[in-house]
């Protein structure tokens, strides 16, 4: 049917009447030239290899709309390159540009490369979440930043945090605030085994130390809202103009102010990654039996558990390494709770959990 509608097409155009079958049959189908459907050429498999491509650092991610600084040049937004597919890029991420390079406002660069990640810190929304969120790539250190008071400090959330950073390989740096409305040694106290660097500050003072400890390093910001973060944030890089709220006076918690992450350069030239405040932070992506990393003091005493010790019943060997003074009941009640919180969904969040 659709060989005798073109031919009577071509008839029409060769002036051929439709009675004329003798004349109609003097054509077929190589008579006619039909338009192929747009879009229907194969596509190549190459691809351009952008070796013009220059350097960047994703500093924020926003509905399809990448912020990145240049290694040696201005701040550019771009688009991600059709060709890199559903890979997603996040905040530290090390990436090659092309296009409009300028900077100039209502322009767009394109994202074609995507390097390889030295690091990635993961989170999930709780300890029975499937699904894992890389909150920064590339990052060398993670700043858990706790105040000595309004709000309390819970070691819940430190705890975690410590976990994550030794299962994604970043340094932890412990920053606490408002040192000057309470005494931190009690606090120190349980992480002196881990040999994890600490810095005290306060509203007004002096912040070479911290200075000192983000040198050359892309650090992330992790703490509950309230603790001073972004006021922290704010006095190294005052261009960063983060919100900043007051502690419910009923709840005794922080109000979120920070609603994204972003990466920031400090006045000194360094980056700092802040994000938004975590109520909780699931540890559901990492395998329990990598937790025990995060607790450098208890790792030893692992050698005289029976095999496949879960690390929580009568026959442990942590128990007897606890009595005898290596490590303190403390340390090894933090340890356990993370890992009914990671096995058990009806658990309460240990990011909740006061200071003993």
């Amino acid at each position: 049917q659709n060989t005798s509608r073109l031919c009577r097409n071509v008839d029409r155009t060769r002036g051929i009447g439709s009675g004329s079958m003798s004349a109609r049959r003097q054509f077929d189908e190589d008579d006619v030239r039909v338009r192929p459907t747009p879009g229907s050429r194969p596509r190549s498999k190459q691809r351009p290899r952008h070796e013009d491509a220059q350097s960047a650092m994703v500093t924020t991610v926003d509905r399809g709309r990448i912020t990145c600084a240049l290694d040696d040049g201005p701040t550019v937004v771009a688009v991600k390159a059709r060709e890199l597919g559903r890979k997603a890029t996040v905040v530290g991420d090390r990436v090659g540009l092309v296009g409009d390079l300028s900077g100039a406002p209502d322009t767009l660069a394109r994202l074609v490369r995507i390097d390889e990640r030295s690091t990635e810190l993961r989170r999930t929304a709780d300890d029975d979440d499937p699904y894992e969120r890389i909150i920064v790539a590339n990052a060398d250190q993670m700043a858990i930043v706790v105040a000595i008071a309004d709000p309390p400090a819970r070691v819940g959330l430190i705890d975690r945090c410590l976990v994550a950073a030794f299962d994604s390989g970043i340094d932890p740096l412990l920053i606490l605030t408002k040192t000057d409305l309470g005494d931190p040694r009690q606090l120190l106290a349980n992480y002196r085994a881990f040999d994890v660097p600490a810095v005290g500050v306060q509203i007004g003072a002096d912040l070479s130390a911290v200075k000192e400890r983000l040198r050359n390093r892309l650090t992330v910001f992790i703490g509950h809202s309230g603790v001073g973060k972004s006021t922290l944030v704010n006095a190294l890089a005052p261009e960063a103009h983060r919100a900043t709220g007051a502690v419910n006076d009923v709840t005794g918690r922080g109000r979120h102010t920070s609603t994204s992450v972003q990466a920031i350069r400090t006045l000194d030239d360094d980056w700092l990654v802040d994000t938004p405040g975590f109520r909780s932070f699931g540890l559901a992506h990492v395998d329990p039996a990598r937790v025990i990393k995060g607790f450098a003091d208890l790792v030893d005493g692992t050698d005289e558990c029976p095999r496949g010790c879960t690390h929580d019943e009568p026959e442990c060997g942590l128990d007897d390494w606890v009595q005898t003074g290596h490590a303190s009941a403390e340390r090894l009640e933090s340890f356990r709770r993370i890992l009914r919180a990671r096995t058990d969904s009806s658990d309460e969040p240990t990011a909740a959990d006061p200071l003993p």
